[in-house]
């Protein structure tokens, strides 16, 4: 069927804005990188990128909508929720003034923490459920549509994400001062934190 590489493009770069604005996860990354360097910032990663290729799955087998009126919905909402909090708290009293792979994380910096936040970040599943409706690339076969913007989305995410962990490390790496890396750790924090009172509204 016929290929629509005017929305291919459109929703490219659509994805690109959407998956690689500040969020949650870009929080997580660019404090593990600043933490523990590629090393433990690779396993981070790959766990995160796991766990938002499956939220992305859910989203494009439109089970994101089912959850969302399932009887469950509170108690999913509210581990979610509760998970954000605790990163959150973990990332912004993070220990300040020591370089390093040795230096404390004080938050899960590990490939199932990536995984986890992955699965439980609000702000994944709703970009996720916008970009799959939109800019139809095969019209006619909604299955090959969805497959193939689901491609595009992890391939996407394993860039931009890695970006950012770049970021993370480069910044480790500077010689800031302990009150600019508390600065920052707050920032990191704050910004899980506005997700996960978002996440109740």
């Amino acid at each position: 069927m016929p290929f629509d590489a005017a929305n291919a493009g459109l929703f490219t770069l659509a994805a690109v804005a959407l998956l690689g604005s500040p969020g949650p996860g870009i929080a997580a990354l660019i404090s593990v990188g600043r933490a523990k360097g590629w090393v433990g910032g690779l396993r981070f990663y790959g766990g995160l990128q796991l766990g938002l290729a499956v939220a992305a799955a859910i989203s494009a087998a439109g089970l994101f909508s089912a959850v969302q009126v399932a009887p469950l919905r509170p108690q999913l909402m509210i581990a979610a929720t509760a998970y954000l909090l605790w990163l959150s708290w973990r990332i912004a009293s993070a220990p300040v003034g020591r370089t390093g792979d040795d230096r404390p994380s004080g938050f899960t910096d590990t490939a199932m923490g990536g995984a986890l936040l992955g699965l439980t970040n609000p702000k994944a599943y709703i970009a996720f459920a916008a970009l799959l409706a939109a800019y139809p690339i095969f019209a006619a076969r909604p299955t090959t549509d969805l497959g193939v913007k689901w491609l595009i989305c992890i391939a996407v995410m394993v860039v931009v994400d890695l970006a950012w962990l770049a970021l993370g490390v480069a910044v480790g790496k500077a010689p800031l001062p302990p009150h600019a890396e508390r600065a920052m750790n707050l920032t990191m924090g704050g910004l899980i934190l506005v997700t996960a009172l978002l996440a109740l509204a």
